[in-house]
């Protein structure tokens, strides 16, 4: 096992002990905590919730936000358009090259991942959604309802450029009338992450509002549609969701952002990395401007 598989690994036994130490009580703690927020109106007005997938224990209420809002929508379907992870040498070899202006469709898995869809099934080994579908089965058995139809979808190389990528025309119908949602870690910091020490800052008041820059930066330059500047700044800021913010944002159009909540999770212990190593988890509400 490489060390990129290596590190899927140990990621997913680390959101499967932190769900355990959880437990049921704990795991509706944190969904009754994130009611302080009604975000269902955004959600059934064509907006878009945006949650981390960092530690549980540190953001898990900012997930159980998105869980309740779409319960809570009326909807009958709801689109959770992913994030992919490359953890395999070539996936993050097809990153680079399309980040240094690469024409995506000559890379093996351009396109868009998910339940039914025939091609590259990477997604089924990703954890970005792991803690998503812990919340998610957790609410729906208290309310002792089935839910809305939940459709996972993982886009691949948009490459400022989504309208081009395959899948997106069907993506975009799977979203009239749903519940649309995405995760991201949007801010990526620290020796761990490749951080020289007299850049890397522990996660205070003025690592968060370094964070917190960061992030409403992004938040701008994807309001703009500005599909290449938003894959450079994930680039440069350590987000992870190049792809599936460009998705949500071209599916459904201008969109004003904010931060709802932003804390961290640290991960030196993860990344065996000497602190400061540590993932800023903010809740995003894309509000739909067309409404």
């Amino acid at each position: 096992m490489d060390s990129r598989q290596q590190l899927r690994a140990e990621i997913h036994t680390l959101y499967a002990r932190e769900h355990a130490e959880l437990g049921e009580a704990g795991t509706h703690r944190l969904l009754d905590e994130a009611r302080r927020w009604d975000l269902s109106g955004t959600l059934a007005a064509g907006g878009v919730l945006v949650f981390p997938h960092a530690g549980v224990k540190e953001c898990g209420h900012q997930i159980a936000a998105a869980v309740n809002a779409c319960l809570d929508s009326g909807v009958q379907r709801v689109v959770v358009i992913s994030v992919l992870h490359a953890f395999s040498e070539e996936m993050e070899q097809a990153r680079i090259r399309v980040s240094r202006g690469g024409d995506p469709a000559h890379e093996a898995q351009w396109g868009i991942q998910g339940t039914g869809v025939e091609g590259p099934q990477t997604w089924r080994a990703d954890h970005a959604l792991t803690s998503w579908r812990h919340f998610w089965a957790a609410e729906t058995k208290r309310r002792g309802v089935q839910g809305p139809q939940v459709i996972e979808r993982y886009p691949w190389l948009a490459a400022g450029e989504p309208e081009r990528l395959p899948g997106i025309n069907e993506l975009a119908r799977l979203c009239e009338g749903a519940a649309v949602v995405s995760t991201e870690d949007a801010y990526h910091h620290g020796l761990g992450y490749g951080d020289p020490d007299f850049v890397a800052r522990y996660p205070d008041d003025s690592g968060l509002a370094l964070a917190r820059r960061s992030i409403e930066k992004g938040i701008d330059v994807l309001a703009a549609g500005d599909y290449w500047g938003w894959n450079q700044h994930c680039v440069v800021g350590k987000s992870d969701a190049r792809d599936a913010g460009a998705v949500y944002r071209y599916i459904r159009g201008p969109l004003t952002g904010r931060i709802v909540d932003l804390t961290y999770s640290d991960a030196a212990e993860l990344y065996k990395s000497p602190p400061p190593t540590w993932v800023a988890a903010a809740l995003v509400e894309w509000k739909n401007d067309r409404f």
